[in-house]
């Protein structure tokens, strides 16, 4: 029976914009709600303030990632362009190269050579592209799905303050809004630091600080214009 194992490894394409778009969109929204509320703004302009922020991030992050990703993409295709010619015009310096990678990883120079010509033979872009470039089917750049999970999470991030200012009495919204998003960013943490195998309490932790810091700043802000204004 064949021994299968389980590696995080496959994850990163879409859990880093995952992570990123859902972090974003708890804490820009947060802090923006946060901001016009301290304010002493009416309800209604607070929740028009959060869902502008939900669509305008939304779209931003997913543009912002599609862009980023894209480029990384054509950087990985253009690698493997020219090593699909160097291939075509010197392949006995390609196997020479192969083997002694293999010999640096700790193989004796007759069996990196074996090893070379045997993965040659069998697929010599691919041996080439994994060993001596270090790109993989699995860890490939996908401007799409990465544009699509950052859009996704952080819309679904960006409604948790929304709601929350909905339910909150328009007069504690700044607090209740910060206390929910805290809780749920070091929630987002642990998650995001557990399926990536570190710990929880680190990931909860520095999550939690970064979102604390940011929406006091907001709210700094709001109440020193708000006051100002009025």
């Amino acid at each position: 029976m064949r021994h299968r194992e389980f590696h995080r490894s496959g994850r990163v394409g879409w859990l880093r914009a995952a992570v990123l778009g859902a972090d974003d969109g708890i804490l820009s929204t947060a802090s923006l709600v946060v901001g016009v509320a301290a304010s002493h703004a009416p309800r209604a302009e607070v929740l028009v303030a959060g869902v502008a922020g939900l669509v305008a991030g939304a779209l931003s992050m997913a543009a912002g990632e599609y862009v980023s990703v894209s480029s990384q993409a054509d950087t990985e295709s253009a690698d493997l362009a020219r090593e699909r010619q160097e291939l075509a015009r010197m392949p006995k310096a390609e196997e020479d190269e192969l083997a002694d990678i293999y010999v640096t990883r700790g193989l004796d120079t007759a069996l990196a050579r074996t090893v070379a010509q045997q993965l040659m033979a069998k697929d010599a872009l691919a041996a080439h592209a994994r060993d001596e470039l270090g790109l993989t089917a699995e860890l490939a750049a996908r401007p799409l799905q990465a544009a699509m999970a950052s859009a996704a999470t952080f819309a679904t991030g960006a409604a948790l303050p929304i709601l929350t200012i909905i339910a909150a009495p328009i007069d504690r919204a700044a607090i209740v809004v910060s206390m929910v998003s805290l809780v749920c960013l070091a929630a987002l943490g642990a998650v995001a630091a557990r399926a990536g195998g570190a710990p929880a309490a680190t990931g909860a932790a520095r999550v939690a600080f970064w979102g604390a810091l940011a929406m006091a700043a907001t709210a700094a802000v709001g109440r020193m214009f708000g006051t100002t204004i009025s």
